[in-house]
């Protein structure tokens, strides 16, 4: 009979404990939800939980903790979560694993400033750790307005639910916006590792899990044919664009006042460009990739003068999809003399010797011609063609394109032969899909992110220093825009305001049209 001793410190000889090929499966834990009975919770954070659970990524004795105010029993809360699941569930309903994970819900009643309901927690919690064997280890998912984030952190904290023992995890999730600048995002981070360290701080951008996204490594480091011209002896200009078909009606709450540029720029498009311009990390542990994050984001600065590298617009009224929609100011929720931006468009430079000159195009909105994002690396034109003009009128620059959503994959343009007697060059398009390259389907960032929580991967969650870097550099353009008027309008269903195209008029380029 095998010494129990020895089967535990045993190693299967034949799998290389660096195989990063092999799932890994969370270990016992619980989760709790603060802001269940939100959207996000119903729309993304449930069904990306059963999500894993179907997968077999999440331990026998995994229990997720709803928190509200509603006065819901135990059953009621399995309802909502059944209804999520089967609503938005990216994988099929299996009824199997949904008793399993319908074993491990709980729900507790209170509001943020209830310590009685933060005790129930606690007793809760410490429960399942004995019926359900979750061993302590906990996560708090904050998905709840970053108004509410020092209450609850507070009350935690008082209740002992923030501080791990020998052997246990605590972990904190937190969602955008990371502040509204430079000074309440410190303050902000000041609050949050007050009580939670920032090891165990995980701030969710759900770009970042995304496949495609994560495929900018894959592309740039696992592969030598593009090393040699990712720099400014061959690029040009990159373009980074995130552009939304939809308006905001029933969002002016969150989004009057935030705008575009904080809304989306600071977070998801600057990360994005990290990724882009980003040194070769030593190795793919979390604190490698985020150093070189870091030293990408110290380096980037807005180019001057901003009247003329930045642009700014809101939506009017206009046809979208076949439909007319009404602009902005005629929005439930939004003031008629709202100055809120729903489209933003900036030029920043990156002071290193790889990107030296070359300039970085951000821009996002909503109500644009479609719904698409997309990271354009465009390199410069030959030095000499030996064409004639009229071989050649029809021939653009060189591009690689990462199309990060909804058509995920990558895109590449040169210039080829039309076929024929005469000498003609056109541009034409040599496609990467995921969708038919992979008989696997990409699983939802929150999928990704979560599963990384509870196992304690962070190489995809921003970390203080990125989040503050990413508002030192945008809060100059906010406050310019703060000062000067109001934003320019441009037709729902267009491409954004005529200053956007005459930023880039000024230097010769025009924005690419996905």
């Amino acid at each position: 009979m095998t010494d129990p001793e020895v089967s535990e410190d045993w190693v299967n000889p034949l799998r290389d404990s660096r195989d990063k090929r092999l799932p890994r499966i969370a270990g016992p834990c619980a989760l709790v939800i603060f802001g269940v009975t939100g959207d996000l919770a119903r729309r993304k954070l449930m069904p990306a939980i059963y999500d894993l659970a179907n997968r077999g990524l999440l331990p026998p004795g995994f229990s997720l903790v709803g928190f509200a105010r509603r006065d819901w029993a135990a059953e009621d809360f399995g309802d909502v979560v059944h209804d999520a699941v089967r609503n938005h569930s990216r994988t099929p309903f299996r009824e199997d694993v949904w008793d399993r994970l319908a074993e491990g819900l709980r729900f507790v009643q209170g509001s943020f400033d209830d310590p009685e309901a933060f005790a129930e927690l606690a007793s809760t919690l410490e429960t399942l750790d004995a019926e359900r064997g979750t061993s302590g280890n906990h996560g708090f998912y904050l998905a709840i307005p970053p108004d509410a984030f020092p209450v609850v952190l507070e009350q935690l904290s008082a209740a002992g639910l923030a501080q791990s023992e020998d052997g246990q995890w605590r972990r904190v999730v937190i969602e955008k916006p990371f502040g509204h600048d430079l000074s309440s995002a410190r303050e902000l981070n000041s609050v949050v590792n007050r009580v939670f360290p920032e090891d165990t701080v995980f701030r969710i951008d759900h770009y970042l899990g995304k496949e495609t996204v994560q495929n900018i490594l894959a592309l740039r480091f696992a592969n030598q044919l593009f090393d040699p011209i990712w720099n400014a002896h061959y690029v040009d200009h990159i373009q980074i664009t995130m552009a939304e078909d939809i308006g905001l009606g029933g969002r002016a709450g969150y989004y009057d006042g935030i705008g575009a540029a904080r809304d989306v720029i600071q977070n998801h498009l600057l990360q994005l460009l990290a990724f882009t311009a980003m040194e070769e990390p030593i190795s793919f542990e979390p604190s490698e990739l985020q150093a070189e994050k870091i030293k990408v984001l110290s380096a980037t600065h807005l180019a001057e003068p901003l009247d003329e590298t930045t642009a700014r617009g809101q939506y009017a009224g206009g046809w979208q999809g076949g439909e007319k929609v009404c602009g902005l100011l005629e929005e439930d929720g939004f003031a008629s003399n709202s100055t809120t931006e729903t489209f933003a468009a900036i030029t920043l430079e990156v002071d290193t010797r790889r990107w030296a000159g070359v300039p970085f195009y951000l821009r996002t909105g909503k109500r644009l011609g479609r719904r698409v994002t997309e990271i354009a690396v465009v390199f410069k034109r030959a030095p000499h063609l030996p064409f004639d003009q009229t071989m050649t009128e029809e021939l653009g620059q060189n591009a690689l394109v990462i199309r990060v959503q909804p058509d995920e994959g990558v895109t590449m343009r040169f210039g080829s032969k039309v076929p024929g007697s005469s000498m003609e060059v056109r541009d034409v398009n040599m496609d990467f899909s995921y969708g038919q390259a992979f008989t696997e389907s990409s699983p939802e960032a929150y999928e990704r992110l979560i599963l990384d929580v509870l196992l304690g991967e962070p190489s995809l969650f921003p970390v203080n220093a990125e989040v503050e870097l990413s508002w030192e550099i945008l809060d100059p353009v906010l406050e310019r825009w703060a000062k000067n008027g109001t934003p320019e309008s441009y037709e729902a269903g267009t491409w954004g305001p005529p200053s956007a195209d005459e930023m880039m008029h000024r230097t010769g380029r025009e924005w690419r049209r996905p």
